[in-house]
C-alpha cells in the first residue's frame, strides 16, 4: 500500500482498516474501523478532508477526491462517507456526502455537495449531480439520477450485509497476506 504524507498531513488509518497494497491514500484521509480500500483506488485528500467511517468498503478503481476553497467553492468541499457503506467497483466521488448504511453502485459518479442519505441505493452507472440530495429508502438510477422506487425490507437489510460481507472479506485477505 501506498500512504503518502502531504505536506503536515498524514492519513490516519485504524488499525483494523485494510488499505490494499496498490491503493494509494494521500494526505487529510481517515479511515475508520475495518474498513476497506480495495486494488487500484485512490483516496486523495491533498486539497481539503477525506472521512471514511468503519465498515465501510470502497471497491476496486474508486477515485476519491475533494474541492479546495478558492474563488468558486470559499469554503471548498470535504469527502464524507459514513459507516457501514458499500462504494462498487469503478465509482467516483468528488466532495459528497454519503450517509450511514447506503450503497453507490458500480461505476457511478456523485459530485459535489450532493447527499445520499442513509438507507439509499444508487444503481449502477449513475450519475449524481452537484448538489443533489437523496432521500433514504429509495433506489436511485440514470444519468443523471432519477427516484425510481422505495427498497423493500430484503433490499434494506441488503445494505447491512453488504458491508458486513465485505469486513469478512478484508479478514480473508489479510489473513492470506499474513500466512506467505
Amino acid at each position: 500500500m501506498t500512504i503518502r504524507k502531504l505536506q503536515n498531513h498524514t492519513p490516519s488509518i485504524h488499525s483494523t482498516a485494510y488499505v490494499d497494497e496498490t491503493a494509494l491514500v494521500i494526505g487529510q484521509v481517515t479511515i475508520g474501523a475495518q474498513s476497506s480500500i480495495w486494488p487500484q483506488t485512490v483516496v486523495r485528500g491533498d486539497i481539503n478532508v477525506i472521512s471514511i467511517g468503519e465498515r465501510t468498503n470502497i471497491q476496486d478503481g474508486s477515485i476519491l477526491h475533494v474541492t479546495h476553497a478558492g474563488d468558486f467553492s470559499p469554503e471548498g468541499a470535504r469527502l464524507t462517507i459514513g459507516n457501514d457503506v458499500t462504494v462498487g467497483h469503478s465509482v467516483v466521488l468528488h466532495a459528497c456526502t454519503l450517509e450511514d448504511t447506503c450503497l453507490i453502485g458500480i461505476g457511478s459518479v456523485v459530485l459535489d455537495n450532493a447527499i445520499v442519505h442513509s438507507h439509499a441505493m444508487v444503481g449502477a452507472g449513475s450519475l449524481v449531480t452537484s448538489g443533489k440530495e437523496l432521500e433514504g429508502g429509495f433506489l436511485w438510477m440514470g444519468r443523471p439520477v432519477k427516484k425510481i422506487r422505495e427498497l423493500n425490507e430484503r433490499e434494506i437489510e441488503y445494505l447491512s450485509y453488504s458491508a458486513r460481507h465485505y469486513v469478512k472479506v478484508k479478514e480473508l485477505h489479510e489473513t492470506s497476506s499474513t500466512s506467505d
